[in-house]
């Protein structure tokens, strides 16, 4: 942890003020708890990174060409977090409920990230459908690597794009945070005041 931390950010190197390098995740061991926290760390990351364009995205007003749902309700103007309030229940849900599908499906695809399998690695749901996992049909793209640029790339240069990954996904946690408290509390992020 401590050299993957000089080699994020060797300006703050290791810091780790609640002690979670020692934290022991469901009494499982420190390994365990340390790729639960390394996976999830990822795993938000990548919301972050997302949620961050698709953010900037819509504030600026580009939305879908179509209606925002079926029964003809038009994208409202103003920030994304309204436009997430404008949302029929059943739309909430529905992305809700997809969510939770594809954690189900991470969650019971061995190996898993607390027993040796790799932290942030999203299991692929074309190897699932070889193995007939409940898959009634091959599905096009997996959401790890979809088009194959990885799958050729040397060990070193995934080892340096983790690293990139991991940083661009702590700066668009604490981006899209300030979007968010800004839209709610104006003033709360000054650099964002009036944009």
């Amino acid at each position: 942890l401590k050299a993957l931390a000089d080699k994020c950010n060797p300006l703050v190197g290791f810091w780790d003020p609640m002690n979670l390098a020692e934290y022991d995740q469901w009494s499982q061991g420190e390994e365990a708890a340390i790729g639960f926290l390394r996976h999830a760390e990822i795993k938000h990351g990548r919301v972050a990174m997302a949620a961050f364009v698709g953010y900037v995205v819509q504030a600026n007003g580009y939305h879908w060409g179509t209606k925002m749902t079926l029964d003809g309700l038009d994208w409202p103007t103003g920030s994304p977090a309204e436009q997430w309030d404008a949302l029929p229940a059943a739309s909430k849900w529905q992305i809700i409920l997809f969510v939770g599908i594809m954690e189900l499906f991470a969650e019971s695809v061995p190996p898993h990230y607390m027993k040796g399998g790799v932290p942030g690695k999203f299991p692929s749901f074309a190897e699932a459908y070889k193995e007939g996992r409940g898959f009634p049909h091959p599905v096009p793209f997996d959401l790890h690597d979809p088009f194959g640029f990885s799958k050729h790339r040397s060990p070193e240069a995934k080892a340096r794009g983790l690293l990139v990954e991991i940083n661009n996904g702590r700066a668009a946690m604490l981006g899209i945070f300030g979007f968010l408290a800004e839209s709610k509390v104006a003033g709360s992020v000054p650099v964002l005041t009036g944009l």
